[in-house]
């Protein structure tokens, strides 16, 4: 539930927690801030999109604790340039924000643009946009005059020098957007941070134009596309009465358990099987020795799984592995070439169809797996045709069809176009789905919590050669790192005040609850990391991620907010 906060926090201001612009939007940006991810580990695509907004013109602001090389400079492997290995430089203002020091900052932008307005009205906001589209500007308004922008610089370490060169950038343009990933959404504050953002663009009034507007970037397919299609443990009211129609029977409504809740449901007994598809589940959680223990109490765990990993190894009384295909395998089942659909960062619904042969055949299509399932467990008394669905994923999406037509009228027409469809969203026309259908300004405070001497703030990060849990290879060579991955990197004084030389080994502790949580044998690297701050590869560390630990409203772990002490290895 990586990504909860970002659903809730748009949900609540816009009526729509997912991105409002489409992908040329980029190229029609005059300002665009990327906040909290690195696309050059995360989303390689998306540095193309960024190269053509900056030979646009198009100003690109770097929000980040690390100087990410992604963003600095980008070769791109299709233009001669990037075959003769020369770097674009992508950043044009680079902020060094400290690790959550992002609502401050953003705060203080908001600070400054109106301070230019009330010196000349009509010169910095859209007061047109935020009275007809907006409500609730007075009371942010009233909040932001009251706040002492020396002590936001000071929370989110960028000084006031570059806050103002940054506000006249935005004070000059309306079509901006905004980018962020888990680096503000595994944050105890996430959910209002990215409402600051929201805020910022709605004064902005760069919202439902073309070139402007929020995206949130998700990782794989399925983190977009499960919520699209119900695969939430909070189902909604249309997805419930649509399933009773087609289906004639009445499913159950009552709200199940997130991501954090079923791991302390598994630990406590209160749930006792756990079934997983496609995923390493022990790795991608917080807390591993506490999840480890959840999964050794359950009764039965399932894992449906296109390879072998960790989560395999740490089991229930009885666990059963499902082998299956992957997307990027043939899938012939039902005597027919079959594709499944996928959904995007900005909202593109798209086929995907596999080209490798299997590895077996006795491999099974994940439908198939589930639906096998379903006939084994319900039986004749089922309303649902599962033999369908299995041999024909067309009647899978016929189905979603009738049970969410306003989402996906002529589903199987429109996902076999080249590109595919964009899902609806009134937010790029400016609509917004909420009680009083218009957007919503929030007031939020910013909290400072200062580091004990002995602490610093960690956040977790993905190398170069990595897909999420998936280790490719132990090379990072966008910061550097070549055959580890077991290294923390520090800001050099940080280094000096522990006494600490380049690849010392150090262990590394959390004791949130008064829990003693450790990571050993890490090797400590000097990097540009803002004074107090830290950074490691995930899954290695996660270990160290509080189960207690999550953000306000959405209950995401906060893996990239952790209080952590140091302590030297002693040579043998």
């Amino acid at each position: 539930m990586c990504h909860e906060s970002t659903s809730t926090a748009l949900g609540e201001s816009l009526g729509l927690g997912k991105a409002s612009i489409k992908l040329d939007d980029f190229e029609k940006a005059e300002v665009i801030i990327i906040m909290g991810q690195n696309p050059g580990t995360n989303h390689p695509r998306m540095l193309t999109a960024l190269q053509k907004a900056k030979r646009n013109g198009a100003t690109l602001i770097a929000v980040n604790p690390l100087p990410e090389t992604g963003l600095m400079g980008f070769n791109n492997p299709q233009t001669v340039k990037g075959i003769l290995g020369i770097d674009s430089a992508l950043t044009d203002i680079f902020m060094q924000v400290k690790i959550n020091g992002d609502m401050a900052l953003l705060q203080a932008l908001e600070i400054l643009l109106l301070q230019e307005e009330l010196l000349e009205p009509g010169s910095t906001l859209d007061n047109t946009f935020i009275a007809e589209k907006t409500s609730g500007f007075d009371a942010l308004k009233e909040h932001l005059l009251t706040q002492d922008i020396q002590q936001l610089s000071m929370i989110c370490g960028i000084d006031i020098a570059q806050l103002k060169e940054v506000a006249t950038v935005l004070k000059n343009n309306q079509r901006i957007i905004i980018c962020w990933a888990m680096g503000l959404t595994q944050q105890k504050n996430s959910v209002d941070t990215i409402k600051e953002i929201v805020n910022l663009l709605l004064m902005k009034g760069s919202i439902g134009k073309p070139g402007a507007g929020t995206c949130p970037v998700r990782g794989h397919s399925n983190v977009q596309g499960d919520r699209t299609v119900g695969v939430f443990e909070k189902p909604s009211k249309e997805l419930l009465e649509g399933i009773e129609k087609l289906y004639q029977f009445t499913p159950p409504s009552a709200h199940g358990y997130d991501t954090v809740n079923s791991i302390h449901a598994m630990h406590e007994g209160k749930a006792s099987v756990f079934f997983g598809m496609g995923g390493n589940f022990l790795s991608a959680t917080p807390d591993t020795t506490y999840t480890a223990q959840a999964m050794r109490n359950c009764q039965m765990t399932v894992h449906v799984s296109t390879k072998l990993n960790r989560s395999h190894l740490v089991h229930g009384e009885e666990a059963f592995i499902l082998p299956c295909y992957s997307r990027s395998d043939q899938d012939h089942t039902g005597g027919k070439e079959q594709f499944v659909s996928c959904e995007n960062t900005t909202g593109v619904v798209q086929m995907s169809k596999g080209v490798l042969k299997p590895v077996s055949n006795q491999l099974m299509s994940e439908t198939a797996i589930v639906c096998e399932l379903a006939k084994a467990t319900l039986g004749k008394k089922s309303k649902v045709p599962w033999e369908q669905y299995i041999n024909d994923y067309d009647e899978v999406r016929n189905a979603l069809e009738k049970v969410l037509p306003e989402i996906f009228i002529r589903y199987n027409e429109r996902v076999r176009l080249p590109g595919g469809f964009y899902l609806p969203n009134p937010n790029r026309e400016g609509v917004f789905d909420t009680d009083i259908k218009k957007a919503l300004f929030h007031v939020g405070t910013v909290k400072y919590n200062p580091l004990q001497d002995n602490e610093l703030m960690m956040m977790t990060i993905r190398a170069h050669d990595q897909f999420n849990t998936t280790i490719y290879g132990l090379n990072d060579r966008y910061r550097g790192i070549y055959n580890e991955r077991r290294v923390i990197f520090m800001n050099q004084a940080d280094m000096n005040v522990r006494g600490l030389k380049e690849k010392d080994v150090v262990d590394i502790f959390n004791h949130d609850d008064g829990i003693e949580r450790a990571a050993h044998r890490f090797l400590v690297i000097a990097y540009p990391i803002p004074k107090g701050c830290c950074a490691t590869y995930y899954p290695e560390t996660n270990v160290l991620v509080p189960i207690s630990s999550v953000g306000v409203k959405s209950n995401t772990p906060t893996s990239k907010e952790v209080r952590v002490t140091i302590q030297r290895q002693q040579p043998a």
